[in-house]
């Protein structure tokens, strides 16, 4: 094949995902191998593309690909979340634009339209996550409202129902107006919020006193059942057994005691508002209160809410606080920071709202993951920091309300037959649930069973993942679970670690006795270079399909790569995504150099055959360092280990090394052996930069299906000789004192200069041959003492002199240093005169005193240099 001049991501990245998956690299089957199994973090169905994926996606493919070199049976399952939420709000929104009422449909025809919405649109990220290079298994792609997948969920509710672990229950639960459902804890964000405490004036019943509450809700007094006192707060002892008006509606309501009221917060009395506040519903339940609850569920008011019945909360908010100033009612108003709770999907107001939800018990569930993670690390955390946030969420865990009011999703399979509280079966199919019903009362038919309307929260679905992917709910105990499960590991953010990591954790324990996976490698959020979060509203987050368009796929990986540390921000910068293209050409012209060099049977020269072995003992040294960074999920360092490797060793020291000289052949025993370890670099670089390395990898050589680079072996760590390693190094200083030297005196690199060495005791010459080509040196000795008219320098305690007479204008040089010399103990003096200063000294800031000192010792150090240098030119 003809080499390109340029690298063309486009037209490489189009072929070589083409040819991988035509020859179904992919693809994974149960074998004899060892498994290595990753399950994706499944995607939001509404979902596109955006940086936190990107980084995600490119993780779990370097650790795949990896696997894949490895040898083991490397297997990736992809596919997508149904999200109720958010779908379904799509589907609405486009429903309402087509002028369609979701509330005219019935429950058959709007998953119609949501189904054609899901097939027209949906799963647009599995088709980008390709342009990123992930080779994922795509033949066992699962979406989680797959008629299997569905399955799974409603046969693991009736087993935790009939275990006793899934109850129903009429709790106050957290609502979000807008998406109209409830919400669990975990999706509640609580922020703080600038808001107004009202101070407002009830009257007692049958007297001219009043009493005043203070509140930061004044539209919810229209709820108020009770008035509320502490029985040791003397203030209001005169209150007990009387009754209070509400201002507005003029509801007559007890005023009650009890020892939950703060006496030093408000006025130390408080409202009961038993249907819209959690303390307020205990209150009422164990006083026997009444409850009223005003609001709809889009968070209007109803009938209760008076002449505001069909207003907005937070418009009524407003509206109410003027009537009850107008009327006399409102005493005060001061300014109040509150903590409020808001949706996670819709970023609405929650409003706590009393409701019938069915709700898993948690705690016995949450044993085993505890002491799994915590205890055995029979799971681990990476990083390990953040064990104490996973202790803290499931040492206080809840009870979870898995019911959700939509209708995408998987219908509760709970079916009425009457109209009593207990009126209801559980079973996985209609036919099922009937003859359960039969059971209680024989004369039940089909038509008298009415299935509950309401669908399970997603994530219910989505923390059987690891199992249901491979039919473990259904068949617990086909080839595929029992081959695949436990999965290797895990790749998500942090932000989902009780949501869905921890869950997972529960439901593996509960369902197959083992761990989902034995480690969790968790990112961290990607952030602008200001480290903001990225944001659609900010405009700070670039679109991830236009950053592979302009970098290609393989530079946009780098620069995540390189800048993402385990559980860190990312701090996003497209200038990463530059230097990953950089670092892209930089191979593609190294292997276009090697090669376009004429071969011919020629000795192999002294300096190419110590340059290979170093570079073979560097190789080793860097590959041992690379599986340690991979066995701490360090990805980042194990990419910038091989980063450096190639790009300094070899292309920097190694081709420069081996380069033979202009329009001269190159040996061939050095170009076996350079080519064999270009061939080991792309090996190593493969997992992060799939498509370049496929490239090159297929251009050294002719290569059939089964020798493409997918599917090498990785190499073999070996005995490392750091003895060779530590006299190259050495070397190298050597060669970079002559370059400085060079560079400095305007010596061309063509013009041969001599060196000469004092002190060389525990020099080891085997380098010399590299000394001699990198440095142009045609004679290289060693003396007893130093030589006069030489420029100088040191490596360690060795000293270097290169005699310049004929290399420079030895009169141009003296004045030059003698110039550089006379400015720099002008600076000296000013500086020592500052230090003498002894209210300086006294009063400044100590790190400025420490850096003026460290000027006049970096002052005098460069004074004795330029003065040695003068000497030896005179």
């Amino acid at each position: 094949m003809e080499i390109p001049s340029k690298y063309d991501p486009k037209r490489v990245e189009e072929h070589w995902y083409a040819y991988w998956s035509e020859h179904d690299y992919f693809s994974s089957k149960p074998d004899e191998r060892e498994p290595y199994t990753i399950v994706i973090p499944p995607p939001n169905v509404t979902g596109v593309l955006h940086m936190g994926h990107m980084l995600n996606n490119t993780i779990q493919d370097v650790l795949i690909r990896r696997a894949r070199l490895l040898g083991k049976n490397a297997c990736w399952v992809p596919g997508m979340d149904h999200a109720s939420i958010a779908t379904e709000a799509k589907v609405v929104a486009k429903l309402k634009a087509e002028g369609v009422d979701k509330s005219k449909l019935s429950r058959e025809e709007f998953l119609k339209h949501a189904w054609d919405w899901t097939n027209e649109y949906g799963g647009v990220i599995l088709q980008q996550l390709k342009k990123l290079g992930c080779s994922c298994d795509w033949d066992r792609t699962k979406f989680t409202m797959d008629d299997d997948m569905s399955a799974s969920v409603i046969k693991v509710f009736v087993d935790l129902y009939n275990k006793g672990l899934i109850y129903r229950g009429y709790r106050m639960v957290n609502w979000d107006p807008e998406a109209k459902t409830t919400l669990s804890d975990e999706e509640v964000i609580y922020e703080e919020r600038q808001g107004n405490l009202y101070y407002l004036s009830y009257a007692i019943e049958g007297s001219d006193e009043k009493v005043t509450i203070a509140t930061t809700r004044p539209e919810t007094i229209l709820g108020d059942t009770a008035i509320c006192i502490n029985p040791n707060d003397e203030r209001y002892h005169h209150l007990r057994g009387k009754k209070a008006i509400v201002p507005i509606c003029d509801r007559v309501i007890p005023i009650i005691e009890d020892d939950y009221v703060d006496v030093e917060f408000g006025t130390g009395c408080l409202k009961v508002t038993p249907a819209h506040d959690e303390n307020d519903k205990n209150l009422g339940d164990k006083h026997n209160l009444e409850v009223v609850d005003i609001f709809n569920e889009d968070g209007t008011l109803n009938s209760y809410g008076l002449h505001y019945n069909g207003k907005n909360r937070f418009v009524v908010r407003k509206e109410i606080s003027k009537e009850l100033e107008e009327k006399g009612y409102l005493v005060k108003t001061e300014q109040h920071i509150n903590k409020v709770g808001t949706s996670e999907r819709t970023k609405a107001v929650i409003e706590p709202r009393l409701s019938d939800q069915w709700f898993l018990k948690m705690e016995n569930l949450a044993k085993p993951a505890i002491e799994g993670v915590l205890e055995t690390k029979d799971v681990k955390l990476y990083p390990s920091k953040f064990e104490n946030t996973y202790r803290h969420w499931m040492e206080n865990i809840r009870d979870w309300n898995i019911s959700r009011q939509l209708w995408w999703g998987q219908q509760i399979p709970a079916y009425y037959f009457g109209d009593g509280k207990d009126d209801f079966v559980v079973a996985e199919t209609p036919e099922e649930a009937l003859e359960l019903a039969k059971a209680r009362n024989s004369n039940i038919q089909q038509s008298d069973l009415r299935q509950d309307s309401d669908v399970l929260d997603t994530w219910f679905s989505s923390w059987l993942w690891p199992i249901s992917v491979f039919g473990g709910i259904l068949e617990p105990d086909n080839e595929e679970v029992n081959y695949y499960y436990p999965t290797s590991d895990l790749v998500t953010g942090p932000d989902i670690l009780f949501f869905w990591v921890a869950r997972m954790i529960m439901s593996g324990y509960e369902y197959r006795g083992k761990r989902p996976f034995e480690n969790v490698y968790l990112t961290g959020l990607v952030r602008d270079k200001q480290r903001r979060k990225m944001s659609k509203s900010l405009g700070n987050s670039p679109d991830a399909l236009k950053l592979i368009e302009n970098f290609g796929a393989d530079g946009v990986r780098v620069g995540l790569l390189l800048s993402s540390a385990a559980g860190n921000d990312l701090l996003f910068d497209e200038a990463l995504c530059q230097q990953g293209a950089n670092f892209t050409n930089k191979i593609w012209n190294a292997f276009r150099l090697v090669k376009g060099w004429e071969v011919a049977d020629l000795p192999q020269p002294q300096a190419s055959q110590k340059g290979i072995d170093w570079y073979q003992a560097k190789l080793n040294k860097t590959l041992v360092e690379i599986e340690d960074h991979f066995s701490k999920y360090r990805i980042s360092d194990a990419l910038m280990a091989s980063y450096k490797l190639v790009w300094d060793d070899f292309c920097s020291w190694l081709l420069e090394i081996i380069k033979p000289e202009y329009q001269k052949p190159i040996d061939r025993a050095t170009h076996k052996e350079v080519l064999r370890l270009f061939e080991e670099n792309l090996i190593l670089l493969h997992p992060f930069m799939p498509f370049l390395t496929e490239e090159v990898w297929q251009h050294i050589a002719e290569r059939t299906p089964e020798e493409a680079l997918i599917v090498a072996n990785w190499p073999e760590t070996e005995e490392v000789d750091n003895a060779l390693i530590a006299n190259f190094d050495f070397a190298a200083e050597v060669i970079s004192g002559i370059r400085t030297i060079r560079k400095e005196k305007n010596i061309p690199q063509k013009d041969a200069l001599e060196l000469f060495m004092l002190n060389t005791e525990g020099m080891d010459n085997q380098m010399d041959a590299i000394i001699l080509k990198l440095g142009n040196i045609s004679k290289m000795e060693a003396v007893d003492s130093s030589l006069d008219g030489a420029l100088t320098y040191r490596v360690k305690s060795n000293e270097y002199f290169i005699p310049i007479s004929g290399a420079i204008d030895v009169e141009a040089e003296i004045a030059k240093i003698t110039e550089e010399l006379n400015y720099t103990k002008g600076f000296l003096k000013s500086v020592e005169k500052k230090l003498s200063n002894k209210r300086f000294v006294d009063n400044a800031p100590e790190q400025v005193v420490t850096m003026e000192r460290k000027k006049a010792a970096d002052a005098e150090a460069k004074i004795e240099t330029l003065e040695k240098s003068l000497a030896s030119l005179k």
